[in-house]
């Protein structure tokens, strides 16, 4: 009898066909996924491409960045420097204002100081509108009532001539014409502007005696005077007046004679301490104020240096106010008074020394003018 056969559901071959159907699944599956792979790679690479490029884009942008904002500043920059120099030039421009108006304000009053001193001028040289003494006249067109005259000469740069050092020939043709107005006196003295005795130590702080060869010697002793003096007269005024004015001596008429061209300082402290200076203790004047300015400083006909003004307006109110007068001297006058008194005194260019002379002798000495120490100088004939 046969025996059945039992039979079983997962036997070998099922296995088989089970491992086989599984193996050929995962085929597949690696099949499959090893294309995916491949384009997820590629993929990838593409990404990682366009990554790059975005990066490189992005530093371009930076640096462009960088540049636009340096040029800003490069801007701004410039624009801060413009403004600085517009406002520089508004500063400059506002400044060249203010000049154009003060050099046509002085201008403005320069013509007006110029028209006035004209006027003066012109009326200097017609009669006095003050009330004066009647008195023969004088060639130097000033009183001569005085019979003790002392003389104050500016003798700077201006009064002497460039050629030869030597005092302007018409100021000592003045000087002469001056002293001949005074056929005697009882008392005679010479001062520079500074105030020194221009006639040595022995005839210093007194009068000296009047006669013809002192006279002589007065005139030669301007032309030769080899040291310059400020140009400044006041301290010769005062010296002069502290110095030989006698407030008790009742004979005394003291005069005083200023020979300049120009003037650097403040007019009203000159007149507060010559008003001071020049009364008695009754309040009298000592002495008479007279003055003759030079045109010196008159470079052409439109053209006067503030300090040769500061000098006419100065003597004219010093003069009025201590009885004088001021005579203010045209240019045109001159020229031929200096070649004049160069043929009278052709005297060699003097020497300059650093301190005043020591001695001057006057008459009945040796004459001439010694420097210091009583070695060389200028000899008198």
């Amino acid at each position: 009898m046969k025996r059945k056969r039992s039979t079983q559901i997962f036997s070998l071959s099922f296995l088989d066909v089970i491992c086989c159907g599984f193996g050929a699944i995962i085929l597949l599956f690696v099949i499959t996924m090893g294309k995916k792979t491949k384009e997820i790679t590629n993929l990838r690479i593409a990404l990682e491409r366009i990554i790059q490029q975005r990066m490189l884009q992005l530093n371009e942008y930076e640096i462009v960045t960088e540049e636009i904002a340096t040029l800003i500043r490069l801007e701004r920059d410039k624009e801060k420097e413009k403004k600085i120099v517009e406002q520089d030039l508004d500063a400059v421009l506002a400044d060249l204002k203010k000049k154009i108006n003060d050099k046509e304000f002085s201008k403005d009053k320069l013509l007006t100081d110029l028209e006035q001193v004209e006027d003066e001028l012109a009326v200097m040289q017609t009669d006095p509108e003050i009330e004066q003494k009647k008195m023969q006249p004088s060639p130097v067109g000033i009183p001569v009532e005085s019979n003790h005259i002392a003389f104050v000469i500016d003798t700077s740069g201006s009064m002497r001539d460039p050629s030869t050092s030597l005092v302007w020939g018409y100021v000592i043709q003045k000087f002469e014409e001056t002293l001949d107005s005074y056929p005697e006196v009882k008392g005679i003295q010479l001062l520079d502007a500074d105030g020194h005795f221009i006639m040595g130590r022995g005839m210093r702080s007194k009068w000296m005696t009047d006669n013809q060869e002192t006279r002589d010697y007065m005139v030669r002793a301007v032309r030769l005077y080899p040291y310059n003096s400020d140009s400044n007269p006041v301290p010769g005024i005062a010296q002069a007046i502290r110095n030989l004015a006698e407030p008790d001596n009742e004979e005394m008429k003291m005069g005083v004679y200023v020979f300049g061209d120009e003037f650097t300082g403040r007019s009203e402290p000159v007149l507060n301490t010559l008003d001071r200076l020049n009364k008695n203790k009754d309040g009298e004047r000592m002495a008479i104020i007279n003055a003759v300015g030079f045109p010196n400083l008159i470079r052409n006909s439109l053209s006067l240096s503030q300090s040769g003004l500061k000098f006419a307006n100065l003597m004219r109110e010093l003069t009025y106010e201590h009885g004088g007068a001021f005579v203010g001297l045209e240019r045109e006058t001159l020229k031929a008074r200096d070649r004049e008194i160069q043929e009278r005194y052709p005297t060699p260019i003097p020497r300059r020394e650093s301190r005043m002379p020591s001695i001057i002798y006057g008459p009945g000495g040796r004459g001439g003018i010694y420097g210091p120490g009583g070695r060389g100088g200028i000899y008198g004939p």
